[in-house]
């Protein structure tokens, strides 16, 4: 290696610096207050929930890579029990402990 970076890489980062630097200086630089629209709104109300579910739910039905084949795994269960008893009494904490006592014996025990 020569210790030299390439003219692009430093074209790249100067130009994702200004971006950076534009979309998080825009609502300063802006001369009046701005608002999002209801919908916009409303709609961030659920980002939290879609964010968590996308990150949940594929960790739960995969594999390496792949769909689990067979209801032998623990995680099936576990989310389901767990998700059951959030709809039932509205407690994360709750949904927490009773998921892994669901899902430890099953992983630990028999292999799942």
């Amino acid at each position: 290696m020569s210790g030299t970076t390439d003219p692009w890489t430093l074209a790249v980062i100067f130009g994702l610096a200004c971006v950076t630097l534009l979309t998080r200086c825009f609502f300063i630089i802006m001369d009046r207050s701005w608002t999002l629209p209801p919908w916009a709104e409303r709609a961030l109300h659920y980002a939290p929930v879609a964010a968590l579910a996308a990150v949940v739910a594929p960790e739960v039905v995969m594999a390496g890579g792949q769909l689990v084949p067979t209801w032998h795994d623990a995680r099936l269960f576990a989310a389901a029990v767990g998700a059951l008893i959030f709809f039932w009494r509205r407690s994360v904490l709750l949904t927490i402990i009773v998921g892994m006592a669901v899902y430890l014996p099953l992983h630990l025990a028999l292999g799942w």
